[in-house]
């Protein structure tokens, strides 16, 4: 498939390098020309002057942005992925509010079905093909972009509806911040009575409250500045934030979202935002100090 993806960022340069891998024809465009460039150079794959011209390009394009404004930027700018004639997909696979993607969906041209399908997994997962993917359509609508979703992952569930990927989403990364802040708390606790944070994240990876996102960044929690960012502080905030505004539109109760929220903009302030999100373990020692 003449495919184009649009956001090379830690997630979306790996994604590119799969559907090359899986045989899709493969055009890209970022905001930083530079990095296309440079991933083209790598991988062989094409470069767009603009998101028009990546629609215009290609069968589908699939997007991998930082946040709303980013991603209404590149679909409704004058030289958009909407303004672009050619594309007949457009896929959303960054973490959006409901409300941006049914915004999508009504301002898409005729002819373009916009699909949210955003991804759980960091970027190793993103490395590897592994990322489980959350689409916003039927099993039958989705059936077209089956060797898209392959290609980058390892499985796809499909919520039903336009939207319906974006909630989920919010509700997965709900849970992983959450953890990350608990698990913050569980080894400082466990230090302050003087037990090694490595020993601590021994029983803590052999009891039943581990899950595999502990396993995989354990490197990152014991010595989070010694290794490479894969997800900052600044962006767990926006995904609470996102989260904490569809509970109150919902009418829906997220105690524990909103103290996780509430943390997350403390470690902001304090100068944490570029860093890590496994930081907020040195976050809340210094909170206890």
């Amino acid at each position: 498939m003449r495919v184009g993806f649009a956001g090379l960022g830690r997630m979306g340069a790996h994604m590119v390098r799969n559907l090359v891998r899986a045989g899709h024809e493969v055009s890209v465009w970022n905001r930083s020309r530079d990095k296309a460039e440079a991933l083209a150079a790598e991988i062989g794959c094409g470069v767009a002057t603009t998101p028009r011209a990546l629609a215009s390009e290609t069968d589908a394009v699939m997007t991998m942005l930082a946040d709303d404004a980013a991603s209404q930027a590149v679909h409704e700018a004058a030289d958009g992925l909407f303004a672009g004639a050619g594309a007949r997909w457009i896929v959303e696979m960054g973490t959006m509010s409901p409300a941006h993607i049914e915004a999508l969906v009504q301002n898409a041209p005729q002819g373009v079905k916009v699909v949210d399908a955003p991804v759980s997994g960091a970027t190793q997962a993103a490395a590897d093909a592994q990322l489980m993917i959350m689409a916003g359509c039927s099993e039958r609508e989705g059936a077209e972009l089956r060797p898209l979703f392959d290609a980058v992952g390892r499985k796809t569930i499909h919520l039903g509806r336009a939207g319906a990927g974006a909630v989920m989403k919010l509700a997965v990364n709900s849970l992983i911040h959450g953890l990350n802040q608990t698990l913050a708390e569980a080894l400082t606790l466990a230090e302050a009575s003087g037990i090694a944070p490595e020993l601590a994240f021994d029983a803590i990876e052999a009891s039943a409250a581990c899950a595999p996102m502990l396993k995989y960044r354990r490197p990152l929690y014991l010595d989070e500045q010694a290794h490479a960012v894969t997800f900052t502080v600044a962006l767990a905030r926006k995904d609470m934030e996102v989260t904490a505004n569809l509970a109150d539109t919902l009418g829906v109760a997220i105690p524990q979202g909103k103290v996780t929220l509430d943390r997350l903009r403390a470690a902001e302030r304090r100068g944490y935002e570029g860093r890590d999100m496994a930081a907020m373990v040195n976050f809340m020692r210094e909170e206890n100090q």
